[in-house]
């Protein structure tokens, strides 16, 4: 077993990450004290990964949506349904598709042993078959549906779908009804078999739990297996987005917006990631000028947000919420980002930004699931938690001030807007 200890002086806390036999990467944040024990499973496959090879053998192409039918076909087996099992345990469970990646996880205050074997098992123990397959169809069609009657959801994807030409990120995660009525018990094997190989997965465990104990259950319950080479396929995708605006009638009382800013896709380490949210705290946070500004002319309610949404072949950066005119609001946002690359940021709101930034990382270390979820992420993108919390700390007002220079152009932004039939925006 390798295992290493990995320290933060500046957090006073430590986990372990260990290279199982398996090929599984596990990480242990033991918290002393706490009551309650978080596990979550992930493979680096989500919704982008649609074309695909296996070590270097012929490309193959699936439907729209399948890492999605996946995720829920796996909790069924032979035997019954995992949340069945996990309700014997007393354990919370549940799943998510992303674009990069499909996790499985769970919570529990006892019997934490019983649960991480259930998650083990039914991850490494697919069933499906035709019959199942088109049950779920009906199953994955209605949620489908559900989304594309959700203002928040259409508002994103109808930006995604304007800012990228040809990168999958532009595609519904769940896919559409007639992309998985293409979906087969075999198409699901052959992802399966080539994305959840435990060299491509990683386990991630904190709280009421120590090393020996989630070691012990991974040596029970998993064997070694030969490692691929999954190559990923993507277009190339310009610079340039699609189109500048696109709107969409719904029944909403408020109108909703995104506003992306489309950027060049670069993998981001820990001090350009550092460097970049402490960037658009300084921006866009309750702190910021604009913030207040957006507030004052009524334009935004407490349910603006802004996020850096980047992944394999694709990055933005989205501003968005309610507003009675998000013409408006979009308007003023660009403004100020053209003012702000032009006269510089502000030194004092470079250090609240920085010190919000580094309270909240450190914060969240007190959380199990903000633990486990957040490791898990920076597994995926060769990042790691206690050296991103040092780069915040270190980052200076002029790293920021440069990255500013290489991001937000005001040239090349997409807004989406839904709103009601009847409201003038």
């Amino acid at each position: 077993m390798n295992m290493t200890e990995i320290k933060s002086a500046r957090a006073g806390d430590s986990y372990y990450k260990i290279m199982h036999s398996s090929g599984l990467t596990v990480y242990v944040y033991p918290k002393e004290g706490y009551q309650s024990a978080y596990a979550i499973i992930g493979t680096k496959y989500g919704s982008i990964n649609n074309c695909f090879s296996v070590d270097g053998g012929e490309k193959i192409t699936v439907p729209d949506g399948i890492a999605h039918y996946l995720e829920h076909k796996l909790f069924e087996s032979a035997e019954g349904d995992a949340f069945t099992r996990y309700a014997e345990t007393g354990a919370s469970a549940n799943a998510y598709t992303s674009f990069e990646k499909t996790c499985y996880l769970f919570s529990c205050t006892d019997r934490f042993d019983e649960s991480l074997e259930i998650l083990l098992d039914f991850v490494r123990d697919p069933y499906f078959t035709p019959q199942t397959v088109q049950k779920e169809q009906g199953i994955i069609g209605q949620e489908i549906k559900m989304y594309d009657d959700a203002p928040d959801w259409r508002v994103m994807f109808n930006m995604l779908e304007n800012m990228y030409h040809t990168h999958p990120v532009r595609i519904d995660i769940a896919g559409t009804v007639e992309s998985i009525a293409e979906i087969t018990a075999e198409k699901l094997y052959d992802c399966y078999n080539a994305f959840y190989n435990l060299h491509n997965m990683a386990l991630c465990v904190s709280g009421n739990i120590t090393v020996q104990q989630v070691m012990a259950i991974c040596d029970k319950m998993l064997k070694p297996c030969e490692k691929h080479e999954i190559t990923s396929y993507f277009e190339d995708e310009p610079y340039e987005i699609v189109n500048p605006y696109v709107e969409q009638n719904f029944p909403v009382l408020m109108p909703t917006f995104n506003l992306g800013f489309k950027e060049k896709p670069d993998a981001l380490d820990e001090k350009k990631l550092a460097r970049t949210d402490i960037l658009l705290s300084m921006l866009a946070s309750p702190t910021s000028k604009l913030y207040r500004e957006l507030m004052d002319n009524n334009l935004i309610n407490n349910s603006f947000s802004y996020e850096l949404f980047e992944g394999p072949g694709y990055c933005a950066v989205i501003f968005g919420g309610e507003s009675r005119a998000p013409g408006q609001a979009a308007e003023m946002i660009k403004q100020y980002i053209a003012k702000v690359k032009t006269e510089g940021l502000d030194r004092e709101d470079f250090d609240i930004a920085r010190k919000s930034v580094y309270g909240d990382i450190v914060s969240s270390l007190n959380s199990v699931s903000s633990i486990s979820n957040t490791i898990m992420s920076y597994h995926f993108s060769d990042n790691e938690l206690f050296a991103y919390i040092d780069a915040v700390a270190d980052t200076t007002f002029e790293e920021v001030s440069e990255r500013l220079s290489e991001m937000l152009d005001v040239c090349n932004c997409t807004l989406s807007v839904v709103k009601s039939p009847d409201t003038e925006v």
